[in-house]
């Protein structure tokens, strides 16, 4: 490595570290909040149906067992695997799923890897019963990751607004957290002052299922398969 190279480096260490110390300071984030309140709505339900979309254990992570009053779970995903009941595509859920059958659905860190998010939304609602609630976790700001597909970012404002009376939902809650700072590596000048602005990592939204949307004004009569040549990757 050369000097320049290690001192840069260094210097991106530092700033980093900079960047880092307040948060030690903070307490909870709101973020982490939104997921415990949807568990708690969904407890209050008598033995629900619970479906989770992108349910295969890639992680570590799995969440079936928070859900100790389910009359059944379904773990749904893309590709087979640990924690997999049923594999289907998000954006034809429902040829899956029959519809008015869920009580609640949830997914974490999915929606940035559906290429049309906003399909996906009416085929949720499409699934759940009058009543049921939804929970939805993913990123305003990350790295690039399960490429190829990767496809969107979602502030609160642009996650929030996918449920509206016309996607058939009432809005429950809708909450960013997770704060980070962004620091430009060239000498452009937009980018200046951009370590001044706060981002934010993750972002969380509840919302209930009023009414079934109206199918003859939102149509989004793609496939998916005929438009993304690549799969979502298959890693265990």
């Amino acid at each position: 490595m050369s000097r320049v190279a290690a001192r840069l480096r260094q210097a991106h260490a530092a700033v980093a570290d900079l960047f880092h110390w307040p948060l030690r300071r903070t307490g909870p984030d709101p973020y982490h909040a939104v997921f415990p309140e949807f568990l708690e709505l969904v407890a209050a339900m008598e033995s629900p149906t619970v479906l989770e979309l992108g349910a295969r254990n890639v992680t570590g992570i799995t969440r079936g067992h928070l859900f100790a009053n389910a009359g059944r779970f379904i773990g749904c995903d893309i590709h087979p695997g640990e924690g997999v009941d049923l594999v289907a595509d998000v954006h034809a859920l429902s040829k899956s799923v029959a519809p008015g059958s869920v009580d609640a659905v949830f997914c974490v860190s999915v929606f940035e890897h559906l290429v049309y998010p906003w399909k996906a939304v009416l085929e949720m609602n499409r699934v759940l019963k009058p009543g049921g609630y939804l929970f939805i976790s993913t990123h305003p700001t990350w790295p690039a990751h399960e490429l190829p597909w990767d496809f969107w970012r979602f502030p609160v404002a642009g996650l929030a607004h996918l449920f509206v009376p016309d996607t058939g939902f009432e809005l429950v809650r809708a909450t960013e957290g997770l704060p980070a700072k962004l620091y430009s590596l060239v000498a452009d000048a937009p980018t200046r002052g951009i370590y001044a602005f706060d981002m934010h990592l993750a972002v969380a939204v509840i919302a209930r299922k009023t009414h079934d949307y109206d199918a003859d004004k939102l149509r989004w009569d793609i496939d998916v398969a005929e438009v993304v040549r690549s799969e979502y990757p298959r890693r265990a």
